[in-house]
């Protein structure tokens, strides 16, 4: 996968986009992740792909349907950049380590110093009480994005 992810970044120099992730699917399904700031349109979708499907001519990556897309609302964030781009955000965080017996905590990303970055949560507890976690990115087993959605007066 790492070659497929090198290729496909090499592949995408120029281009206005951030790729995000790479992933096999099943039945030879090839899914390309990509990103831009102010979203990611279908002209760009279309755009990666006759680019890809070139590259993965020359690279001889196999696949039999390649799909691009944008990650969704519910982005993964995988770099520490992606933490420091997403400063502010409520999203969702993994830990690989328990802290006070959970692993998994909802609230307000916050990053002090983007140059040398110091990751924290703003989050709420059982009790009710508003609490901060600090955290390192070595910290997190996986992140992603978890916004509060309305669906017309219904919040998720």
């Amino acid at each position: 996968m790492a070659d497929i992810f090198t290729v496909t970044q090499q592949a995408l120099l120029g281009f206005d986009v951030e790729l995000v992730e790479v992933e096999r699917a099943p039945l030879g399904v090839l899914r390309v992740f990509i990103d831009r700031p102010g979203g990611v349109r279908i002209e760009d979708c279309e755009q990666v792909s006759h680019q890809l499907s070139h590259a993965f001519e020359v690279e001889n990556i196999d696949y039999k349907r390649l799909e691009v897309s944008s990650p969704g609302v519910d982005r993964p964030l995988r770099r520490l950049a992606d933490y420091v781009r997403f400063a502010g955000q409520r999203v969702e965080i993994r830990l690989h380590e328990a802290v006070d017996s959970r692993k998994v905590f909802t609230g307000i990303l916050r990053v002090a110093n983007p140059d040398a970055p110091v990751l924290s949560l703003d989050y709420e507890d059982q009790s009710g009480q508003q609490r901060t976690l600090p955290f390192s990115f070595d910290d997190v087993n996986r992140a992603h994005l978890d916004p509060v959605l309305d669906f017309k007066g219904k919040k998720r």
